[in-house]
């Protein structure tokens, strides 16, 4: 007979009554983090990216707040490649307008730091935390701090030669943002499945369970190639669907001056590859939904449909915001619909990976 919170010590039965708190707190970070990538979508799109050239970790929580700091900010700015070469016709107050949505990006990140910070201290001292979870928290601490480094690592390779910045920085900033997202949702999933009085988990069939995990790696790998398009500015090419000029090889799709780098670095072969990938990932998607319907666990049920509702919607803003040449508006709900796709993934991996 399996213990209740009741038969166990008190510290050990207060963390396990404490599980749907701390699923609370994890899965409202996880909707910070889910806003960020977001927000980092908008920040891309409105090419604000470069406009702060400090990283101040620690201190740079306030936006400039008088004019010779504005000025002080702005001077820095006009010594990158980006002022010299694209936007020498800015002034003050147009560079004001991408400083706010860069700084916004840092600001959110930081909020979300304190956010998960502050209360893994609280639950800590209050001894809510379960010793086994404890360094799956520590380690999703530390992937916080990590993407800090590498959003700066980012930016610094926008500053040097070219008023870019690395399309794979970007892709690892990306993918890395994905992970803690997953991570987050799935403990919180984790905790309330085992609360007290959850029901007992349904065994699902092996094959739905590899099939959904195949399912959330083709969504993960075209989120990943959507980051090599925004890296590259691919989506402002090819504005047709579904060929690309009239061909639906586009001519030039290999580069042999870049040879296998076309993949990641050459226009024609990211998009096609992107556009391409997302049609077969959303096939497959739609075809696993339909098939595991089926034959899942009830509790299955409700995350296939959102996933398939998500494909859906996510195929048909990709391809609108290609037709349209991506403006900012449609960018970010792409973006965002990335990010719903993702969270039904996991969502759906996850109702048929326990028992």
């Amino acid at each position: 007979m399996s213990a209740t919170p009741a038969t166990l010590t008190d510290d050990v039965g207060k963390a396990v009554r404490a599980r749907p708190a701390v699923a609370a707190w994890l899965l409202a970070t996880a909707a910070m983090v889910a806003a960020m990538i977001v927000i980092g979508g908008i920040t891309r799109l409105t090419e604000s990216g470069l406009s702060m050239v400090e990283w101040r970790p620690l201190m740079g929580w306030l936006p400039p707040l008088s004019d010779a700091e504005w000025e002080r900010v702005f001077a820095l700015y006009r010594e990158t490649p980006e002022f010299r070469l694209q936007n020498a016709w800015m002034g003050l107050a147009d560079f004001q307008v991408i400083f706010f949505w860069e700084y916004l990006h840092r600001l959110w990140g930081r909020l979300i730091g304190v956010v998960f910070a502050l209360p893994l201290l609280a639950f800590l001292l209050a001894g809510r935390i379960e010793r086994a979870l404890l360094p799956r928290l520590l380690g999703l601490l530390a992937l916080g701090a990590i993407q800090g480094g590498i959003g700066w690592w980012m930016v610094v390779s926008g500053l040097v030669d070219e008023p870019a910045v690395s399309a794979y920085r970007l892709a690892v900033h990306l993918s890395m943002a994905f992970l803690i997202l997953g991570t987050l949702q799935w403990t919180a999933f984790e905790l309330l499945a085992r609360r007290p009085g959850a029901p007992a988990a349904v065994p699902a069939d092996p094959a739905l369970r590899r099939g959904a995990t195949a399912v959330l790696a083709l969504i993960a790998l075209t989120i990943v190639a959507g980051a090599f398009v925004a890296g590259t500015d691919a989506g402002y090419a090819y504005n047709t669907f579904p060929l690309m000029d009239g061909r639906f090889v586009p001519d030039g799709y290999w580069s042999p001056e870049h040879g296998f780098a076309s993949v990641f670095e050459w226009v024609p072969a990211v998009q096609f590859n992107h556009r391409w990938l997302a049609i077969a990932t959303a096939l497959v998607t739609l075809g696993f939904a339909h098939w595991a319907g089926r034959r899942a666990p009830a509790a299955a049920r409700a995350p296939l449909r959102l996933l398939a509702v998500a494909v859906a919607l996510q195929v048909g803003l990709g391809i609108a915001a290609l037709l349209m040449v991506v403006p900012v508006w449609l960018g970010a709900l792409h973006q965002g619909g990335a990010v719903v796709l993702f969270w039904a993934a996991v969502w759906t991996r996850f109702s048929l990976g326990r028992g």
